[in-house]
């Protein structure tokens, strides 16, 4: 197991106990649906990248490097703490 599904793993277990416990069951699981897709594409990244073929938005026609799609799987479980962030620092407008 390399570092980068070590580090999301822990970050993904992080978000949900944190959702279970603020928010429940309910959270969590949803919290847990959310991380999955992420997860998938950090830890699958190069086969994920490899589809080609019919896909809901059309077709893909060629591969995609799974560095890219591990770096967007990155920003996906990395966006709550960005949000996280810029809102402690504007604070609530309302």
């Amino acid at each position: 197991m390399n570092w980068n599904r070590r580090l999301s793993g822990s970050l993904g277990a992080i978000y949900v106990m944190g959702a279970f416990v603020e928010g429940g069951a309910k959270a969590g699981f949803m919290a847990a649906l959310v991380v999955s897709l992420p997860l998938a594409c950090i830890w699958f990244g190069e086969a994920m990248g490899g589809y080609i073929g019919p896909s809901k938005g059309g077709y893909i026609s060629q591969a995609t490097p799974g560095l890219f799609v591990c770096i967007a799987g990155w920003l996906l479980l990395l966006l709550p703490i960005v949000i996280g962030v810029v809102y402690a620092f504007t604070g609530s407008k309302t």
